[in-house]
């Protein structure tokens, strides 16, 4: 109540200053006036809880509360007016004495708003050891920042200077620290400041994404390390603070924006219905399963041959993992018996085919564990989904089945054709989904530099100029979910991931933000690793009839015949040169489609050597 107290003491004095009876101040505190100031200042308090005042509902400063003060002042005066007529002279008998006084109580209370606020944003001593920052960004973000920062007492970092590249914010000043200018005098400005750290401080807008990785490396030249301020959706939640700035996370490197694509109408296609996961413990899988379970599905199995990696989901989706139910099914895609058992219980509609080995060093070196899981596998999966009429089949692979030189590449280029030579077939839709390295999967390139850093190094990159394609798990499976209404039966999908990423960037990156220096040593291109990664193939057409961020490439079927046939073989250099032949086999190609372009049967592998994406 002391704010109501002081808006009393406002409105007294306020009509000590008007002097309704124009005899001045001093005489004006008689019997008459005292009642006119008691009077009215309880009118005030009255007027300023109709008003929300003193609900604590406004912060200082802000519109809401000037609206309520102003409210306030406007209600008082109407009531002022109501008793000053003859019988109850309170207002004396000079003109417009209620609508002077009001004016003047509110400025008054405005600007004891203002000064609590002030003093509430006087900065204060930071701690003795606080790091020295300059805050990239001056919009809503940067001023929440440098406020927290600098009116918290013993703060970790001391904002000493504020840098933004829009002109028109280079004159301000927040909480006596001054905008300096734009990122091309970072260098210059960290120098002049010692500064240690820039705090990148923007909202989440289009472009950031860009915006980030230019000033990531625009820190590294300086010497700076970066941090970045939570992400919104934290901010909101209450799980992060402003003030709670981190390392910029793998996502904030990769120069581009997340990709999202409008699922309105795929999840439409879900809900009630059959589904069926395989390698459902797996990263793309488990991340699939997440979301489809959001959709309410009639049913939704999950199969794996990992029991740890089933026990795990299940205790995602559910808060408890009982493993007594039927959605968890424990099998082997390479036991084709099983396999049509559990489709033939399960009866699914629809069926994500996500099982796969792929770890491309390993499969080099056990071309037949790719066989047998990779191509034999889905073939058992191809044959089970179709004896139970599947209306929606979707076949995940890799970009490295582009013009595969690699083992993992070649077997899952004939994965992609299997799915073709079905959807000729049978009936429903068959395609498959095409896309890069997924961030934050198991064993992934992240997970690699993230421990070698964490282990003190050296990290390890294979090339100075390797470069690969990185999306998200969550990007990723909102292809594989739009694949069921964007894809024509028996093509390959490919989303468009922007720019090709340098690991040897991204290794410095997370390397800048370890406590210790850490080394990089490059070791090599290994057998079946490409420099570069394709997307399409040789004679794939970058055709996008329905979606702009979604290629759609048909595919030559593969007839699979040609898979039992070398199902037998065992000896390494036999398995690699057998998936070759089947990669380049002749197939039919599809009919031409007007406005639809087709693709002429894969070429053979290329022998030149290239990098892999792990």
């Amino acid at each position: 109540m002391a704010w109501a107290a002081a808006d009393a003491l406002v409105w007294a004095c306020s009509l000590l200053i008007v002097d309704p009876n124009g005899e001045g101040g001093v005489s004006a505190v008689s019997g008459p006036g005292v009642l006119a100031c008691l009077t009215t200042s309880v009118a005030a308090v009255l007027a300023g809880a109709v008003c929300g005042l003193y609900s604590g509902r406004f912060q200082l400063e802000s519109r809401a509360e000037l609206g309520a003060v102003l409210g306030t002042a406007g209600l008082t005066a109407l009531c002022l007016e109501a008793v000053g007529g003859d019988r109850f002279p309170l207002m004396g008998e000079r003109p417009a004495v209620a609508e002077i006084a009001a004016m003047v109580s509110a400025l008054g209370m405005i600007t004891a708003r203002a000064a609590v606020a002030a003093v509430r944003r006087r900065p204060r001593r930071p701690a003795p050891a606080a790091v020295k920052v300059i805050v990239f960004g001056a919009g809503s973000a940067g001023t929440q920042l440098v406020h927290r920062l600098a009116g918290q007492r013993g703060a970790r970092y001391q904002p000493v200077a504020l840098l933004d590249d829009d002109p028109g914010k280079h004159r301000l000043r927040i909480c006596g620290v001054r905008v300096r200018g734009g990122r091309e005098r970072l260098a210059e400005v960290a120098a002049e400041t010692g500064a240690q750290i820039v705090v990148i401080a923007i909202a989440g807008g289009r472009g950031d994404g860009r915006v980030i990785a230019d000033l990531v490396s625009l820190a590294e030249s300086a010497g700076l390390t970066t941090k970045v301020i939570p992400p919104v959706h934290e901010l909101v939640s209450g799980s992060a603070r402003i003030d709670g700035v981190r390392d910029p996370r793998i996502t904030h490197l990769l120069g581009r924006e997340p990709i999202r694509l409008d699922l309105t109408a795929a999840a439409s296609r879900f809900a009630g219905r059959r589904i069926l996961v395989t390698g459902a413990g797996g990263s793309i899988g488990s991340e699939l399963c997440r979301q489809l379970h959001r959709l309410h599905p009639a049913s939704l199995v999950m199969l794996d041959r990992d029991e740890s990696a089933l026990h795990a989901i299940q205790l995602a989706l559910h808060g408890r993992a009982l493993l007594d139910s039927d959605e968890t099914v424990l099998a082997d895609i390479r036991d084709a018996a099983r396999i049509s058992e559990v489709f033939a219980q399960a009866r699914p509609e629809i069926v994500f085919h996500a099982a796969a080995v792929k770890h491309l060093p390993l499969l080099e070196r056990y071309p037949s564990e790719a066989l047998k899981t990779n191509v034999a596998g889905t073939l058992n999966v191809l044959r089970a989904a179709a004896a139970c009429g599947v209306e929606s089949f979707v076949n995940i692979s890799t970009d490295k089945a582009a013009d595969p030189v690699s083992v993992l590449g070649t077997s899952k280029r004939i994965t992609e054709r299997l799915t073709a030579h079905m959807a000729e077939q049978a009936p429903g839709t068959w395609v498959s989904v095409r896309f890069g390295n997924v961030l934050g999967s198991r064993g992934s390139l992240l997970d690699s530099l993230s421990a070698q850093i964490a282990a003190g190094g050296p990290v390890t990159v294979t090339h100075p100029q390797v470069a690969r394609y990185f999306m998200t798990a969550t990007e990723a499976v909102q292809l594989v979910l739009q694949a069921v209404t964007v894809g024509h039966s028996g093509e390959v999908l490919v989303l468009d991931m922007g720019e090709q990423v340098r690991i040897a960037d991204l290794a410095r990156r997370m390397a800048a933000t370890a406590s210790h220096r850490v080394e990089i040593v490059f070791t090599g291109l290994r057998p079946g690793e490409k420099l570069l990664e394709d997307l399409l193939g040789a004679g794939e057409r970058d055709h996008r009839p329905r979606h702009p961020l979604v290629r759609q490439v048909p595919v030559p079927a593969l007839e699979p015949g040609g898979v039992t046939e070398i199902g037998h073989l065992t000896d390494p250099d036999e398995v690699r040169a057998a998936l070759v032949r089947l990669t380049a086999a002749p197939g039919p190609v599809p009919v031409p489609v007007p406005g639809k372009p087709t693709a002429p049967p894969a070429r053979p592998a290329s022998p030149e050597p290239a990098e892999a994406g792990q």
